[in-house]
């Protein structure tokens, strides 16, 4: 598995090396080992599925208490990944790196806990994958929106048109009104 970090350096996007044949692949997708040894201490305890249509936007999330790592897998179609540094404390505080995940390209993306995360759906359906490294606490699940201009994520919209959103995305909070890490 090869780790490179992305623009914001904690964020680390993943490229396993897969061995395929006319018969298909394989493909290692975890190697406790190696994500020590990449500085990926952190345990995970929870592994969760979503199926989406093209044009759905999850996010942005993360949880304010039990704060989540998330490694992120697209294992049907294809999305764009987001992730945004909510650490007050962090030189890159309030930015935001961009990642297209896809079946086809196999990537993963590590996302450290202090995060908050999003994914729009770029292909006709997907499916994503992700383990965490603590469990879901619904009391402190919180929703960052996904517009917020100070952040500035750079969507990629699909004919211009305004993403499908839950009622939980559409009342995200701006990032100077939302609860951070320090």
């Amino acid at each position: 598995m090869e780790f490179h970090p992305t623009k914001i350096p904690d964020v680390l996007l993943l490229k396993p090396k897969v061995l395929g044949d006319p018969r298909g692949f394989f493909m290692e997708t975890y190697r406790d080992s190696e994500f020590t040894e990449a500085g990926i201490g952190q345990k995970f305890v929870q592994e969760n599925h979503s199926a989406s249509q093209k044009g759905v936007l999850r996010g942005l999330h993360y949880q304010i208490r039990q704060a989540q790592g998330k490694l992120i897998r697209a294992i049907a179609g294809e999305i764009f990944d987001v992730a945004v540094d909510i650490r007050r404390s962090s030189p890159t505080f309030g930015q935001w790196v961009g990642i297209i995940l896809s079946a086809e390209n196999k990537h993963q993306l590590w996302i450290p806990p202090g995060f908050a995360h999003g994914f729009y759906v770029l292909s006709e359906n997907a499916e994503v994958t992700y383990k965490v490294t603590d469990y879901y606490a619904p009391e402190w699940d919180r929703s960052i929106l996904w517009s917020d201009s100070q952040i500035g994520v750079d969507w990629p919209l699909l004919g211009g048109l305004p993403p499908s959103l839950s009622a939980k995305d559409i009342h995200g909070k701006p990032l100077a009104e939302a609860e951070l890490f320090d």
